[in-house]
């Protein structure tokens, strides 16, 4: 009995708030939100809500998601959370073809451009690969095995990338690093050989993100709890330029705001990589970037506040075929609390690549209004065309703290620490010896 409260209070605790998601297809068909266990699609072409299916009938997560993503030709979708399950999606029809199991909660998912590989990460640290065979609209893929293919032990992975040829897989972790692993051309054999680690963050990495989908190109960016964006060369794991956001936004003079909700959640890049936005843990809207490729460098171009609301995004993203990048704002269910999964959406106009020396371009915060899709879609992807700004403050503030707590190691007490360890992946690779 005592290890079982002991297990639902860890459980508990590591469970009390998941940021809301979202992702936007590459040619903007439909996009698609995450909070709690809910997954909500919209389809922008036909202006209505997607319905879910799998073979079981049931197409809702039963626990948080964790990781949402495309396909890079948007064939694909993949979600992933804590209910330890990885479903991966055909986006023409919106059916599960495959749900693959993890023994532990998944923490990031990602990819191949090429729509043959998904890769995982759980929170242990352990990175698994899975390949996707041909697949046809009527058909559904066998329930595959995952093969796991590296790890950072006991270091939660926050964020995984693909290169755009596909040659490497890049995980970050919560410990400051990143590492770039050759991309093994079986993946059973494992991905032995590392090609860079990317070190020079001193807080958790929390996201990663690919400058530019040119299959030639080599920079990734990279922001933390260090409240810093990063732009590296992956391939030699050189650091080309830091841009530490803090100071930019005013937050760090603020009165009440301390370091540690200064931390970069979210990144998101224009196709070319020319505009970089930013999401901060407790900014009211997003910070943009300039990011010279050819020169190497970042430089802090403005804020893009928010009006009328009190509104941090948890999440961003945008489509290459558009000049729109989408935010949401949310959390799963609190901990105590009866109240619905919150989220809320909102779309800056003008997110495209500019030249270098100005990104003084006008950019819009639309009126819900004037969102493609209007209130359909923010009923679809909020769970309400409205939300009540109590509702709203309350998820912010909820918000400030999750995004942070995710990724700050726990302090436990000394009782728990041997029954933790009973099920760290690493103590049973050494039973199996």
């Amino acid at each position: 009995m005592e290890e079982t409260n002991m297990d639902d209070c860890e459980q508990n605790r590591e469970s009390e708030v998941a940021p809301a998601l979202i992702a936007v297809h590459p040619t903007h068909q439909s996009v698609a939100v995450a909070v709690g266990s809910n997954l909500r699609v919209f389809n922008l072409q036909e202006g209505c809500s997607v319905s879910l299916v799998d073979d079981s009938g049931v197409h809702m997560h039963k626990d948080s998601i964790r990781a949402i993503r495309y396909g890079a030709e948007g064939k694909l979708f993949v979600s992933a959370g804590d209910d330890k399950l990885v479903k991966i999606w055909l986006t023409d029809s919106w059916r599960c073809i495959s749900s693959v199991s993890s023994e532990k909660r998944v923490s990031a998912v990602a990819v191949s451009n090429d729509g043959r590989f998904v890769s995982f990460a759980d929170k242990f640290g352990v990175i698994y690969a899975v390949e996707i065979e041909a697949f046809h609209e009527n058909q559904s893929l066998p329930n595959k095995k995952a093969v796991p293919i590296l790890a950072h032990y006991c270091s939660i992975i926050t964020s995984l990338e693909f290169s755009p040829d596909g040659r490497y897989i890049i995980s970050a972790d919560r410990d400051f690093k990143i590492r770039v692993s050759v991309f093994p051309e079986k993946p059973s054999d494992g991905a032995h050989e590392i090609q860079s680690f990317c070190l020079g963050h001193t807080e958790f990495v929390s996201c990663a993100f690919i400058c530019s989908k040119d299959s030639q190109q080599r920079y990734l960016l990279s922001g933390g709890g260090d409240s810093t964006v990063r732009l590296w060369d992956f391939t030699c794991g050189s650091l080309l330029d830091t841009c530490h956001i803090g100071p930019e936004t005013g937050l760090s003079q603020s009165k009440g705001v301390d370091d540690s909700l200064l931390a970069v959640t979210d990144l998101c890049a224009t196709r070319g990589g020319s505009l970089i936005a930013v999401a901060i843990q407790s900014l009211a809207g997003v910070v943009l970037l300039s990011c010279n490729l050819s020169a190497r460098s970042l430089r802090f171009a403005r804020v893009v506040p928010i009006p009328g609301e009190t509104f941090i995004p948890t999440s961003i993203a945008a489509a290459y075929s558009s000049n729109q990048l989408w935010m949401v704002m949310g959390a799963s269910t609190l901990c105590a609390s009866d109240s619905a999964p919150l989220a809320r959406v909102k779309v800056v106009d003008g997110f495209c690549d500019s030249n270098q020396d100005s990104v003084e371009h006008e950019m819009l915060v639309l009126e819900d209004k004037d969102i493609r899709g209007g209130e359909q879609l923010l009923q679809t992807l909020q769970g309400s065309s409205s939300i009540e700004k109590d509702a709203l403050a309350t998820a912010a503030e909820a918000v400030k703290t999750a995004m942070c707590n995710l990724l700050i190691k726990k302090q436990y007490p000394s009782e728990n620490r041997e029954f933790r360890k009973r099920g760290r992946n690493d103590k049973k690779v050494n039973k199996k010896k």
